[in-house]
């Protein structure tokens, strides 16, 4: 907040920074990411820390002191140097920017805008992902998705191409999986899936809760979920959700961090949705 000089002209206190700037002088290096990194994991001595990094002690030595200055990393009798509670949570908090300049240049064509803030905040969830693009490669890997799935299936999406219709609702008929999914109001639907999903008995599978729909004014993220994968689709400057490209993960690879942030997006959009009403739906 400014302050007022005795003239009345308004002066900026950055004395506030001041922790903040040294936290991110501690940080603002190549090197001293990587040995956090790997004291992240485990204990390590100078010379290991070194030797790993392929840098002169010197080097080591003098990036350890810049961290041990800040309180990020401490040092043990024995020699062993390892993250603090506090260097803890910062490393915990670099992963969000991590992932977003890692996509820098996939960000200045997306946008957060409509998403949540506390799911902005969270976004260092996605950092273990793979990148996926062009439309082709992105529904081959939903189909994939289904294929593998033997417990759910869960999705937001801002139409559902027929490839996906055909590839899903065999499947969710065949397993019985639970089956939950969520469009906007102005959802594209092909017309050739009604006889194709009349045939398969879709509203049968209505009727017993293997199958359960809702309807929301507008998706702001397109998100597809099983018990073992998941993926999310951002909007375009425009406000669209971009179906060309997504970023996916499978459970195992980050301890569930992906998966969690995109079960908890669906559940807080599902259970905020309205009826579905198959009649708002255009048919092409």
């Amino acid at each position: 907040m400014a302050e007022d000089d005795k003239n009345g002209v308004a002066i900026f206190n950055f004395s506030k920074f001041d922790e903040t700037e040294d936290i991110f002088s501690s940080l603002a290096n190549s090197q001293r990411l990587a040995i956090l990194d790997i004291i992240s994991k485990n204990k390590e001595t100078l010379t290991s820390i070194a030797k790993e990094l392929r840098i002169t002690t010197q080097e080591t030595h003098r990036n350890l002191n810049k961290l041990l200055n800040s309180n990020i990393i401490e040092k043990d009798l024995k020699g062993y140097f390892s993250l603090t509670v506090f260097g803890d949570m910062v490393i915990k908090n670099i992963s969000a920017i991590n992932f977003l300049s890692k996509h820098k240049k996939f960000f200045s064509q997306h946008n957060f805008h409509a998403i949540p803030i506390k799911y902005i905040q969270r976004i260092g969830a996605l950092e273990k992902s793979e990148f996926v693009l062009g439309f082709v490669a992105v529904i081959e890997h939903i189909k994939r998705m289904y294929q593998k799935s033997r417990k759910y299936i869960y999705s937001i999406l801002p139409q559902v191409p027929f490839d996906l219709i055909y590839t899903a609702i065999p499947i969710v008929k065949e397993r019985e999986l639970k089956f939950k999914h969520i469009l906007p109001i102005d959802a594209l639907i092909p017309k050739e899936s009604e006889e194709f999903l009349k045939n398969l008995g879709y509203g049968q599978l209505l009727q017993k809760g293997i199958i359960e729909r809702r309807m929301t004014t507008k998706t702001n993220l397109g998100i597809v979920l099983t018990e073992n994968q998941a993926l999310v689709m951002f909007p375009l400057t425009e406000g669209q959700v971009d179906m060309n490209s997504i970023f996916a993960n499978d459970i195992t690879t980050d301890n569930g961090l992906f998966h969690e942030w995109c079960l908890d997006y669906f559940y807080e959009i599902w259970n905020n949705a309205k009826t579905f009403d198959q009649y708002k739906l255009r048919k092409v």
